[in-house]
């Protein structure tokens, strides 16, 4: 584990900041599944708070599946876990996620509106058009993984959204649409806290991290296709951002 203190910027508590950093341990594999954590009153005197604080950052990891306490044995590192997924040229979370894996998806809501005018841009809606927006969540293996907000141009696909509704995947209902192939042209990542509604959804506790990826798919001619705002569980994920051969 890190030996670094954290610090208590005004406003934030400070077991917040204590759990970011054993979460951080665990998702990153400085504390392996089975590892027993240091006891309340080490992790108090290590952070420099009193042991009230230490045991409100162990009970959010708790509430994150990520620890377990065992009476009479200590606390330790739940089997929870943490998936690799590849981001490249035609990204597919069914395909990316590798065989053994069981993703699935529903979608919660949808909408006919106006879309953010820089999301308009980017896909090329006209000034009076509307757009297609649909929010969904995905779970592999069974467990809350990421949820997504798509953008799509309602003149070119009015349907999408009963397509994603029936189907539970973009592939088949943008094939439905008469959309075979599609690829990314662009993905920026970002991190922050989860909010509550974003939390529930997800499985998440209180101070959890979500990674954030804004991204832009369009047909193989360039024709930009959907606008992609997709907020994984930190904890659960890991993403390998493929980059094009350049000897290809």
């Amino acid at each position: 584990m890190s030996d670094a203190t954290p610090t208590r910027p005004t406003g934030y508590s400070a077991w917040r900041l204590i759990a970011e950093e054993l979460r951080a341990d665990i998702t990153e594999g400085r504390l392996q599944t089975g590892d027993r954590l240091p006891p309340e009153s080490a992790l108090a005197t290590r952070f420099g708070v009193n042991r009230h604080t230490a045991r409100q950052a162990l009970a959010s990891l708790a509430a994150e599946g990520l620890i377990e306490s065992r009476r009479g044995s200590g606390t330790f590192v739940t089997s929870s876990a943490v998936h690799v997924h590849r981001i490249g040229m035609r990204t597919r979370l069914s395909t990316s996620l590798g065989n053994g894996h069981q993703p699935s998806g529903r979608v919660i809501e949808s909408a006919l509106e106006t879309a953010p005018a820089h999301i308009a841009r980017r896909l090329g809606i006209a000034d009076d058009g509307l757009a297609v927006r649909v929010e969904s969540l995905r779970t592999v293996d069974g467990e809350p993984f990421a949820l997504g907000s798509r953008w799509f141009d309602a003149a070119r696909l009015p349907d999408i959204a009963a397509s994603l509704r029936r189907t539970s995947s973009i592939t088949v209902a943008l094939r439905a649409s008469g959309v075979d192939d599609y690829v990314r042209v662009s993905t920026v990542v970002s991190a922050r806290h989860a909010t509550a509604t974003e939390s529930g959804l997800l499985g998440l506790g209180s101070g959890a991290i979500v990674l954030v990826t804004e991204a832009l798919d369009a047909l193989p001619d360039g024709t930009p296709l959907q606008h992609l705002v997709t907020r994984f569980a930190a904890q659960r994920v890991r993403l390998d951002i493929e980059h094009p051969d350049p000897t290809a």
